[in-house]
């Protein structure tokens, strides 16, 4: 028994070890640094309490960018299940080729956010923009990206379209576990598809539902790559009287503090993020785990 924990003890050292080093240490040391004034150039790191934190609430872009991403996470959070879960009863039906749609709808996840971004960006700004002019189409004339009250939706669109594919994936499984003599019976009980749908397979689906949420919801709160090559954060806009960035979420506004050699700055706004994603993360859970207890 002991040589057994001890072996256990080994395997499991360099695992825990590296868990401590890259995620538990720089965690706390992130907290500390978020309350001195270190602009990670100067040796000298004085301790200045909660005035990094107490400057955020007076911030237009910060809030701005804090209003965005919470607008983005929910617009995504629902467009991304909503054509997953289709997509899912598509490639699960008596459809011809249905495999080959299964790998063509996960294709656009293995493409890297940094290119995806820059391919889309030239889609709206190029593609778009000359069918509107060739066609006579005027809300394509202007490109989505250039106006602040498309420009979400662009972006939300673009992460829909590389995201779905693998959420589809986990709402294929769950599916595919459900028994098929389950949903013969109600067809033969005269139940039609929708029926079926809503009151057998949702419910029996319930688990894949927390997932899917969960990961899309935090994929959503700390997306940066595809916000970075699709916008840059623009197009520029006006926030409490002050010129902001129309679609600099979150994520983007810490890493052009941080770069700004603004550390202690950006490392407060990251303490936020962290603090709202498990806040967010942990109702959403908990409201998901009693809908599947009643289900």
């Amino acid at each position: 028994m002991k040589h057994n924990r001890l072996v256990n003890i080994l395997f499991l050292a360099p695992t825990v070890f590296a868990f401590l080093m890259i995620i538990i240490v720089p965690f706390f040391f992130g907290i500390y640094y978020s309350l001195t004034d270190w602009n990670g150039v100067s040796p000298n790191v004085n301790f200045i309490g909660i005035r990094n934190f107490a400057k955020l609430v007076s911030a237009p872009d910060f809030l701005h960018s804090f209003l965005i991403t919470m607008t983005f996470t929910v617009i995504n959070v629902v467009l991304v299940n909503v054509v997953s879960f289709f997509l899912s009863l598509l490639v699960t039906s008596e459809l011809r080729f249905r495999n080959f749609y299964r790998a063509g709808f996960f294709v656009p996840y293995l493409i890297g956010g940094i290119v995806l971004g820059y391919i889309w960006q030239f889609i709206f700004n190029s593609i778009f923009v000359e069918m509107g002019s060739s066609l006579a189409i005027g809300i394509l004339k202007v490109s989505f990206l250039s106006r602040p009250e498309t420009v979400i939706w662009a972006m939300s669109a673009v992460n829909t379209w590389q995201y779905a594919g693998y959420i589809m994936l986990i709402y294929v499984a769950s599916i595919q576990s459900i028994p098929a003599s389950l949903m013969e019976a109600a067809q033969v009980d005269g139940a039609g598809f929708f029926r079926r749908v809503f009151n057998i397979l949702i419910p029996m689906m319930a688990n894949a539902f927390t997932i899917s949420l969960f990961l899309t919801l935090t994929t959503s709160f700390k997306q940066f790559d595809t916000n970075f090559t699709l916008t840059n954060g623009g197009p520029a806009t006006r926030f409490l009287e002050a010129p902001v960035k129309a679609s600099q979420l979150l994520a983007m506004n810490i890493f052009n503090t941080a770069t700004a050699n603004r550390m202690a700055e950006a490392q407060a706004k990251a303490v936020v993020l962290f603090v709202a994603l498990v806040v967010v993360a942990l109702i959403q859970v908990s409201i998901n785990k009693k809908q599947e207890v009643e289900m």
